[in-house]
């Protein structure tokens, strides 16, 4: 993921999901892998970013908060969510934001 997401005109939303590691892969690069794959096939997907230096930010973009709330509830993301809590992150932090104006070059 190097890419820097194309999303359309505002508003849509941003999830921000910030993290630290716990050491080792543990399996984390497959799911992470499998979980972009999967969320790009989600309903109101727009697009994904994701960076890894120490503390590791990816952000989601969605059309809306029932999209949201559909990837937070799909049955393959939770078992994700709960190896996440219980193997491969130290502490992490998710932000729902609406984005109401976004430019660039």
């Amino acid at each position: 993921m190097s890419e820097i997401a194309n999303t359309p005109e505002p508003p849509y939303y941003a999830v921000i999901f910030t993290s630290e590691r716990t050491e080792g892969d543990n399996g984390y690069g497959i799911m992470a892998d499998k979980m972009v794959e999967l969320a790009s096939i989600q309903p109101g997907f727009l697009g994904i970013e994701s960076a890894r230096e120490g503390v590791g930010i990816t952000v989601s973009y969605w059309r809306d908060l029932a999209a949201i709330k559909a990837w937070k509830a799909n049955a393959e993301h939770q078992i994700a969510q709960k190896k996440g809590r219980k193997e491969w992150y130290s502490t992490f932090k998710v932000r729902i934001s609406k984005v109401e104006r976004d430019y660039g070059l």
